[in-house]
């Protein structure tokens, strides 16, 4: 009696969580301009309408920019800090990682005043190079902890026999190590990528004269005539969202599976 409770709470709060995301889909398919029931219609216009702005173009280009490069660097970042986290000790190591992972906890609009306050004292301007350090900071954290797994599965007794057979660390993490994980770090590099798309609060306050896609999605919400077309693209960045958080998902269970370790639930 207590499971089906549960499981009926389960439900009923994953439909109030998503269910405002399938108006998206319905708005973006809907005939008139006026966001409100009752639908009046049937038409991929609004569809189409996004291949002529222009603006919307730039910056998907500066989204993917800085999406690729936070994703890349998070992951980077993320597989030395796994690595030594897992397989070394050092003095302050649970210290250290604790202030690694700090911005899981902490709001993001405090990350990015701190992040503002920090770049105006230095007299840099912000720009794209500013929202990629920002995200780069946000991911890496979200990086670290499916890496941990990722390394935690892996079965030492490989790399020791690749050191007994003669085999250098680097080779050793370049040969054993890395193939073993990489399902793990192809994860980070996705969940990461979707974070850094989906990002605002950072992106609003270090973006410069290139606006990232969410940035942008907010100023078209001054335009009431703009609406329909960001509910048609909102409904693709959904459709994506999900499909890059399902790759991940099953890379993360596929390195699990190759490791040997034992699933302990992830995304999906």
């Amino acid at each position: 009696m207590k499971g089906g409770w549960l499981r009926g709470y389960a439900y009923a709060y994953l439909i109030f969580l998503y269910a405002p995301i399938l108006l998206l889909p319905l708005f973006a398919f809907n005939q008139g301009t006026v966001i409100a029931f009752p639908l009046t219609g049937f038409t991929t216009q609004w569809f189409a309408e996004l291949a002529t702005i222009g603006e919307l173009h730039d910056s998907v280009i500066t989204s993917l920019m800085v999406a690729l490069t936070s994703a890349v660097l998070a992951t980077t970042l993320g597989t030395f800090a796994s690595l030594a986290s897992i397989r070394y000790g050092f003095p302050g190591q649970r210290p250290v990682m604790a202030f690694i992972m700090l911005p899981l906890v902490l709001p993001e609009i405090i990350v990015a005043v701190a992040l503002l306050v920090v770049i105006l004292r230095l007299g840099l301007d912000t720009g794209v190079w500013a929202v990629i350090a920002g995200h780069t900071l946000i991911c890496t954290p979200f990086a670290i902890a499916i890496l941990n797994s990722a390394f935690a599965a892996l079965d030492g007794s490989l790399e020791e026999a690749a050191y007994d057979l003669g085999e250098t660390p680097f080779a050793t993490f370049r040969l054993i190590t890395l193939p073993l994980v990489m399902p793990g770090i192809i994860s980070a590099l996705l969940i990461s990528f979707t974070i850094s798309m989906d990002e605002f609060i950072i992106a609003f306050f270090l973006t410069g004269s290139d606006p990232t896609l969410p940035v942008y999605l907010w100023s078209m919400l001054r335009f009431p005539q703009r609406l329909p077309a960001v509910m048609a693209l909102g409904t693709i960045l959904v459709v994506l969202s999900v499909l890059l958080l399902t790759v991940a998902e099953y890379f993360r269970r596929r390195g699990v599976r190759r490791s040997g370790g034992r699933d302990s639930g992830g995304f999906l």
